[in-house]
């Protein structure tokens, strides 16, 4: 099967007990991606070296807390999902070896092939959280997409999930009924014969970075083209 066979999910990590080995800089951006997502998920640093900034950012957290020293696998007891944050492939292997026998999923920092899984590109806003995969194929294009769209959505659109959350739990009737009476209450979203403000600025948002963004990455090509030609001529 072609295409993009990863499944997408989103993991109550506050329910769980996540444990991160390495706090370097890497280790570092890992739990600044959970912590920022996840406030109150309880996680567990094991690391050698520790960053300040780690420790601070820790200090700062609800439920993480450092072990500085090597790891084992006796790490694994009473954890629920693994992120290693580390450049030892010894050490990785280790990792990935344990897990496996305890049946934990596990994330490798820029090791693909390790991985169960991977952290996607982040879109959020407010109860509003939109998740960008590439399938490991460009970064830098999930990144784009991640600038246009927390540019394009504004703030307000949580607003209107709050409304939305209101009126659902407001509704009579079986699931069959409310999903009519939400799709009749929505449908000025994408009825071009009405006018709904929101829905035109967001429209109206994407388009607009989407045309920037087209536009400066045909001149970033050009201008490298150039370069090139440039460079070749004075070989």
């Amino acid at each position: 099967m072609e295409g993009n066979e990863l499944f997408p999910v989103f993991i109550k990590l506050n329910t769980l007990h996540t444990l991160l080995v390495g706090a370097g800089p890497v280790g570092l951006e890992k739990l600044t991606a959970l912590i920022t997502n996840s406030p109150r998920a309880k996680i567990t640093i094991v690391a050698l070296k520790v960053l300040p900034e780690v420790s601070e950012l820790a200090n700062r957290s609800l439920n993480v807390v450092i072990y500085q020293k090597a790891f084992h696998e006796e790490d694994l007891d009473d954890i629920d999902l693994v992120f290693a944050a580390t450049n030892n492939d010894e050490l990785n292997e280790q990792i990935r070896t344990f897990a496996k026998k305890k049946k934990l999923l596990a994330n490798f920092a820029d090791k693909p092939a390790l991985c169960d899984f991977y952290l996607g590109s982040i879109v959020k806003k407010g109860d509003l959280k939109i998740g960008i995969s590439t399938n490991g194929k460009s970064p830098t294009i999930a990144k784009r997409l991640k600038e246009i769209l927390n540019e394009s959505l504004p703030e307000e659109i949580n607003t209107s999930l709050q409304q939305m959350s209101k009126l659902r739990n407001r509704l009579e009737g079986d699931f069959t009924d409310k999903v009519i009476r939400l799709n009749q209450v929505t449908s000025i979203l994408v009825d071009n014969e009405q006018n709904h403000p929101l829905a035109e600025r967001i429209v109206a948002n994407i388009k607009a970075k989407i045309t920037v963004k087209y536009v400066m990455l045909s001149l970033g090509i050009l201008l490298t083209l150039v370069s090139l030609c440039f460079i070749f001529s004075l070989i």
